[in-house]
């Protein structure tokens, strides 16, 4: 999430690691409202705004206190002298009368970022009191877990640069179950949602009162095969996210410790069942792995029935027929060189150019074993959609041979292949790929195509949704040029 616009960066004295720092408080400042059940603001001093709005979160606790979006926005006049307070005493300051907004009765905090002796910004929590009913003890904890973590960011030691910044895939919320431990790693508090969890690992009895690191270890079966962070996770030592799996359920752990300006007294720990989204995650690593396995097979394969054509030319006494087999031989390997390619990844595009930098020499040497036939490439093809990659390379593997074939007729010459990319007028993204020779020419007399360019015309056509044309090249030769588009791919 940017927190910080440009006016914002010329006013802020900040030093090394302070925009970080709270770029990483708004990454992770859920956490606080949903456990505080307030919405959050972060205010930064303006010249000519008094404060200003740099970010806003929501609870998923609890309603919002705030349904407009005042990013960006200066501060109101109700609340500037309470935050005007906060920044000069470095210290949470509460507004001593309720504070109203609508049909709502607010309880209003303000909240010093302190890092290093400066106070970097302001987090505003604003509560909704007007529900009369006596809070349960889930909410007095959850209130007591956020007021610790913001009282560790007016002591600069939360957020910590330890937390886990990575994929928040599986990442453990607030709702999805929390444990407080005190300072020995004993269980002062689980929600229904921490016990459930653990209750599906296989633990039957109350975590209140026991060593979560004991609860832990009796549930695990095999001990190999533990994430060493385990261990620090549960005790609650450090900011580290973990997992454990137990009869088939993966619990994702997450540790927040808490400190003061002595020692840490405390620490919370988040869980959630991930059993179903490491289920799917697997399944999809199977899948993959399967599909590379196909086309490492189908590349197998394709160069079996390349071998055996190789074989079966050699017995044919027909020039033409040992021709004809040499030729389909050549389309073979080609297709199995691009199943080599797409086993070694399965994104959704293929970079092409490292394909076809082999491919586009190899077809010439093999179309000219007895002459000197020199190959140039220019441009880059870049990044195509895998399904661009055989009709393609079939392309440029026909249109090299019949260059060196028919375009050279078996005297020293060079083949050139050409790639482009561009947009036409209306915006849309082209490929032109030209293969070039400085053989003889097109021929003055209509001729009839082979079966080399029909597969060509066919694939351009129909496979490649492209446009192909033949034309005199400058000085002397051929130049064939195709034109695909990539906006539908």
């Amino acid at each position: 999430m940017a927190i910080f616009t440009d006016p914002i960066r010329e006013h802020a004295d900040f030093g090394p690691g302070d925009a970080e720092w709270l770029h990483l408080l708004v990454g992770d400042w859920q956490m606080v409202a949903d456990l505080a059940f307030a919405d959050l603001a972060l205010w930064f001093p303006h010249p000519e705004l008094g404060y200003v709005a740099l970010a806003h979160v929501r609870p998923s606790t609890t309603h919002t206190v705030f349904h407009a979006d005042f990013v960006g926005e200066g501060i109101r006049s109700d609340l500037l002298p309470l935050v005007e307070k906060a920044w000069g005493s470095r210290m949470i300051e509460r507004s001593n009368e309720t504070n109203w907004s609508s049909d709502m009765a607010l309880r209003v905090e303000a909240v010093p970022m302190v890092r290093n002796g400066r106070t970097l910004a302001i987090v505003t929590s604003h509560m909704d009191l007007s529900s009369s009913r006596m809070p349960s003890r889930l909410e007095l904890t959850y209130r007591q877990c956020a007021y610790d973590l913001l009282r560790m960011g007016t002591l600069g030691l939360w957020p910590d640069f330890a937390s886990p910044t990575g994929s928040r895939r599986g990442a453990p919320r607030v709702g999805d179950g929390l444990i407080r431990l005190d300072a020995e790693g004993i269980v002062q508090y689980a929600s229904p949602n921490g016990v459930s969890a653990f209750r599906r690992l296989g633990d039957g009895e109350s975590l209140e009162g026991r060593s979560l690191a004991e609860v832990t270890a009796g549930l695990l079966k095999d001990r190999r095969m533990v994430d060493e962070t385990l261990p620090l996770v549960v005790t609650g030592r450090m900011p580290w996210r973990s997992e454990i799996e137990s009869r088939g359920v993966s619990l994702s752990l997450r540790a927040i410790p808490l400190r003061d300006e002595q020692q840490r007294f405390g620490a919370l720990v988040l869980c959630r069942d991930v059993s179903e989204l490491r289920r799917r995650e697997m399944e999809l690593v199977t899948k993959d792995a399967t599909i590379r396995e196909i086309h490492h097979r189908v590349k197998n394969n394709l160069q079996t029935v390349a071998a055996l054509l190789r074989m079966q030319s050699r017995r044919m006494v027909s020039d033409e027929a040992k021709q004809g087999l040499e030729q389909a031989m050549r389309r073979v390997a080609t297709i199995a060189l691009v199943h080599e390619t797409l086993s070694q990844g399965l994104a959704q595009s293929v970079d092409f150019d490292e394909l076809i930098g082999r491919q586009f020499r190899l077809s010439a040497e093999v179309a000219s074993p007895s002459q000197q036939v020199k190959t140039q490439r220019s441009g880059l093809f870049g990044e195509l959609p895998s399904d661009f990659a055989t009709p393609l390379a079939l392309v440029i593997n026909e249109l090299v041979t019949n260059a060196v074939e028919h375009g050279l007729e078996g005297r020293t010459g060079t083949v050139w292949l050409i790639a482009d990319r561009s947009e036409s007028e209306a915006g849309e993204e082209l490929l032109t790929v030209t293969v070039e020779d400085d053989g003889v020419g097109l021929p003055e007399t209509p001729y009839t195509e082979g079966l080399g360019l029909q597969i060509v015309r066919t694939l351009v056509t129909s496979e490649l949704g492209g446009t192909i044309a033949w034309k005199a090249r400058e000085g002397n030769g051929t130049a064939v040029q195709i034109v695909l588009s990539l906006a539908t791919r």
